[in-house]
């Protein structure tokens, strides 16, 4: 961070040192040269102190084991400082953590499980303190210096820092009506149409050539920013009395928009090949860009392709939970989708369809369960046993979207057991040894997070798993060695007879090399592996040496009977 702000100060010293007004150059040049050299001199002037308490409570809590009762001093102390004392704040940083997994495709690993606890011990703190989070003032969950943080600064007092997702990426200023641009990054809605009125076709953030000159109005950041306002005592920022809040200014023409009804006309219809017709080009709107999704959406399309989900023609099927598929690319879809219905269809189509459609109503699962309260109705729905028949039977493709949709669903503990009793672990476990070794990221993830439920422990166990975890510990790459670790931390935890097999197969000179070259986690893991080995070794040889006391002792005993 050091080195970062040395070179800002260098460039920002270079540029102003360069007399650009005299220079014979556009004034549009003129214009972004002063605007650089502006957040130049802004990145100087911001920098963030590091905070070694939060630091080591975060250490603290992200490293303690699963049993261990976490410090509500600590937990308190995270929640003011992370500003996460409200639903909206929890909600957002669910939401992150959740698009993480996405855009892993599905298996971010150990980071996210850790995570994903670790805001989980937050949240059950926070609502267990705060029973009232909803309401609109909320200046006792504050942290301390959130007090003299209510107004701008005035003495020793600070104005808030303003949150970096807050500003515009082009001006640095808080945004006052943000908009979304085809590449999906957010801007102030005066900065980016000056920037298209230019003649740029491009996102000045990625570089990245735009598909269309939509501007789409991002509410849930503009509600955002005014909860931060309000919590932080600030005038939410007035928006400009030009800007219209119509979600369709920039969005489908009104040729798209008729293109679109007479689609929905023919999925209504009752002739099968209208219907077969139109769901395959709506299918194919939905996947081109963002504007297509909301406004095939909002025109009414979701209900009328739940309805034609059970449909025989298998066609049709297929086109109609691949359009829902990408129509749940766009957040408030999914909440749609869940309303009319969607999940007993989806479901019937994972169990019934062909072999693209059954891995399409995977691939929608997956998407819908992004969404914490979507894991309990899709766990619910019985779509849990079909997920693992894919997993099992499906192409490569197939297996893989039933493995991240399964991942997903059992991150909600209530899953768990359902997983298991679908008969998960042996297919899993046959995806370890299989040739090709295809599947074996997905499988061990699985396993796991899995691995911590009872019924897993157990069933894990009657699958003869510990040769192959302990190979896996081993050989395997480092991703899968962690994930092996951690499976075999559960399996092991209490139990003397898998601590006996594990160290019989040769485990602790697997474990003292993942312990010094293992990522971070599975250097964790090790240690916790080799500290109950250790543990289990020395009872044993106390155990022999008491024995061979006893057996000597009763020899002993019965030569001095002799006469």
């Amino acid at each position: 961070m050091h080195k970062f702000h040395e070179v800002t100060a260098r460039l920002e010293q270079a540029l102003s040192r360069i007399s650009h007004e005299n220079l014979d150059i556009l004034e549009e040049v003129k214009e972004q040269v002063e605007l650089v050299l502006a957040q130049f001199r802004r990145a100087k002037g911001r920098v963030d102190v590091p905070d070694v308490e939060l630091y080591e409570d975060l250490l603290s809590l992200y490293n303690k084991s699963s049993d261990a009762a976490a410090d509500p001093e600590e937990l308190r102390r995270l929640a003011e400082k992370l500003q996460l004392v409200g639903i909206a704040e929890l909600m957002q940083e669910s939401l992150a953590l959740h698009e993480m997994v996405s855009a892993s495709g599905g298996d971010p690993g150990a980071i996210f499980e850790k995570m994903s606890n670790l805001l989980k011990e937050i949240k059950d703190f926070v609502q267990t303190e705060n029973p009232n989070l909803d309401a609109p003032a909320r200046e006792k969950n504050l942290p301390p210096s959130s007090s003299s943080a209510q107004t701008t600064a005035v003495g020793n007092h600070k104005a808030p820092v303003i949150p970096d997702d807050f500003r515009c990426p082009i001006s640095l200023e808080l945004m006052k009506d943000p908009i979304i641009v085809s590449t999906g990054q957010t801007y102030e809605r005066s900065c980016i149409e000056k920037w298209l009125e230019q003649g740029h076709r491009t996102c000045p953030k990625t570089q990245q050539t735009l598909s269309n000159p939509a501007l789409t109005p991002n509410y849930v950041l503009r509600s955002l920013i005014a909860q931060w306002c309000e919590t932080n005592g600030i005038d939410p920022p007035k928006r400009p009395s030009s800007s219209q809040p119509s979600k369709t200014k920039f969005a489908c023409s009104p040729a798209e928009l008729t293109k679109i009804q007479i689609l929905l006309c023919k999925l209504s219809s009752c002739n099968p090949e209208d219907q077969r017709t139109a769901a395959g080009e709506i299918r194919l709107l939905a996947k081109r860009n963002a504007d297509n999704r909301v406004a095939i959406a909002e025109a009414g399309a979701i209900p009328l392709l739940v309805k034609i989900l059970s449909t025989p023609d298998s066609r049709t099927q297929e086109h109609a939970v691949t359009a829902l598929l990408n129509l749940s690319i766009c957040e408030d879809n999914k909440g749609s989708i869940i309303s009319s219905g969607a999940v007993p269809g989806i479901v019937q189509v994972l169990k019934k369809g062909s072999m693209e459609a059954r891995e399409n109503a995977a691939a929608t699962l997956f998407s819908l369960s992004v969404v914490d309260e979507n894991k309990v109705a899709i766990g619910a729905s019985g779509a849990i046993p079909p997920l693992v028949t894919l997993l099992s039977e499906g192409t490569q493709r197939g297996k893989k979207d039933a493995a991240t949709a399964l991942f997903n669903l059992c991150i909600y503990q209530g899953n768990k057991g359902k997983t298991v009793r679908a008969g998960v672990i042996p297919t899993l476990m046959r995806l370890l040894t299989e040739p090709g070794g295809g599947m074996v990221d997905e499988a061990l993830a699985i396993l796991a997070i899995l691995a911590s439920h009872p019924e897993a422990k157990s069933a894990i166990g009657a699958a003869k798993a510990m040769p192959v975890l302990v190979d896996l510990i081993g050989n395997g790459l480092p991703r899968n060695k962690e994930n092996a670790a951690a499976v075999l931390v559960h399996l092991c935890a209490g139990d003397q007879q898998h601590l006996a097999d594990a160290e019989e197969l040769g485990v602790m000179g697997h474990l003292v090399d993942l312990a010094q070259n293992g990522t971070d986690r599975g250097k964790r893991k090790a240690a916790q592996l080799l500290q109950r080995l250790s543990r289990f070794v020395e009872q044993q040889k106390r155990s022999q040496s008491q024995t061979e006391a006893q057996a000597e002792q009763s020899l002993s005993q019965s030569r001095a009977q002799q006469p």
